[in-house]
């Protein structure tokens, strides 16, 4: 290799590592927290109780007060630094289980049981805002104060008469392979053909698309043309938000509207939180897709690692196949992908456009401080099939 390949992969490496990293004090990890995050599935936080998460590589105590608010601090105490999760939950506060320090929802120490002292201590942990959102949980973790709560939000989750199911699963690789994904509509005649054509890769068809892509004023609409007059258009929302219109398990039921976002949870680990609306009908489809959905609630691909990586698919028609065949093909690329040494196509054009906005926005910020002012779109995603209107 010669002196100027050199120098020219190792800047290519940079490049890519640069999009990968998203702890703080990496230029990812200060983009991604100008956002707000889901953190949580709603019903996975108990009155009375907390939890460990994880996000961009911080540590944080999440809890439920006896008003059933949730509050969101630091994952430590800082007495003598034990996970403050595995303590008490008191009213509105959090007690650490090993000296007994309590903290409020501020983050303020508002008790220190064996310290004699009377004076207040002007003691702080980190806390920061939360959002609950049509059975999610989201939070903002960056500086100062957060932006308004609209990007993540969607018209459908929001109408009446809508059945809404949220899910979540762990895997062991960075996140931006999941948004990358969702930006390459051509994988669907592929990778979710494999194992079994279930209802996803059945409605979509094997048909190689003609894919397109544009810059909205929320991310990048993706559109994939197939054979058969079939249109897909989707909305993708920066920084990793994929809505997307998928079939019901049975093809009699109504299409579903569906976002995932690509949560990392550091850069080895990505939590896939999905928000799904169907439209209610009757009694009948509507017990049947809450018993499908709840059946489908603590399916995690990673479970199935072993499995999966030895063609044993699920022989679900849906949500656990489709989560299959992702996860072989995103977990297939490695904790993070080598994107120095890949080869991109015109198929890849979506990833293309997706790397060149993260650039440019990582660069903005690093000379202006100034990004992009994302806002949501109020055009909702769209499906034509053989010229017919299918929702949208």
């Amino acid at each position: 290799m010669t002196q100027v390949h050199t120098i020219v992969f190792q800047q290519k490496t940079a490049r890519m590592r640069r999009l990968t990293e998203t702890a703080a004090g990496t230029p990812m990890g200060q983009l991604l927290r100008r956002f707000w995050h889901p953190i949580a599935v709603s019903r996975d936080v108990e009155v009375g109780k907390a939890k460990a998460v994880r996000l961009l590589g911080e540590d944080l105590t999440l809890y439920r007060g006896e008003s059933g608010d949730a509050y969101l601090v630091a994952g430590r105490c800082a007495h003598r630094l034990t996970m403050l999760h595995t303590g008490w939950v008191e009213g509105e506060e959090i007690r650490c289980m090993y000296h007994g320090w309590k903290y409020d929802s501020d983050g303020k120490c508002v008790g220190r049981p064996a310290e004699k002292s009377c004076r207040e201590p002007n003691i702080r942990i980190a806390a920061y805002p939360v959002r609950e959102y049509s059975g999610l949980i989201f939070t903002y973790i960056g500086d100062g104060e957060p932006p308004e709560f609209d990007l993540p939000r969607k018209d459908v989750f929001e109408h009446d008469g809508m059945l809404l199911f949220q899910r979540k699963e762990i895997w062991p690789c960075n996140w931006l392979q999941h948004v990358e994904n969702s930006l390459d509509a051509v994988h669907v005649s592929f990778a979710h053909q494999m194992g079994k054509v279930g209802a996803f890769g059945e409605a979509i068809t094997q048909a190689v698309p003609e894919v397109s892509y544009r810059e909205t004023e929320a991310g990048i609409c993706q559109t994939a043309v197939r054979v058969g007059s079939q249109v897909r258009v989707s909305d993708w929302t920066f920084p990793y938000g994929n809505h997307v219109l998928i079939p019901s398990a049975d093809r009699e039921d109504p299409w579903i509207e569906t976002s995932h976002w690509m949560v990392p949870i550091d850069d080895e680990r990505t939590m896939r939180i999905a928000l799904f609306a169907v439209p209610s009908t009757t009694a009948e489809v509507d017990e049947r897709l809450i018993s499908y959905f709840r059946e489908c609630e603590d399916f995690n691909s990673s479970d199935l690692h072993r499995e999966l990586f030895a063609g044993q698919y699920p022989t679900d028609p849906l949500i656990r196949l489709t989560s299959a065949q992702d996860y072989v093909a995103l977990v297939g690329q490695g904790v993070i992908a080598d994107r120095v040494n890949e080869c991109l196509g015109s198929s890849d054009a979506g990833i293309a456009m997706l790397r060149r906005i993260l650039e440019r926005e990582l660069d903005a910020m690093a000379s202006e401080g100034v990004c992009k002012k994302w806002r949501r779109l109020e055009q909702a995603s769209i499906l034509f099939k053989d010229g017919e209107l299918i929702r949208g």
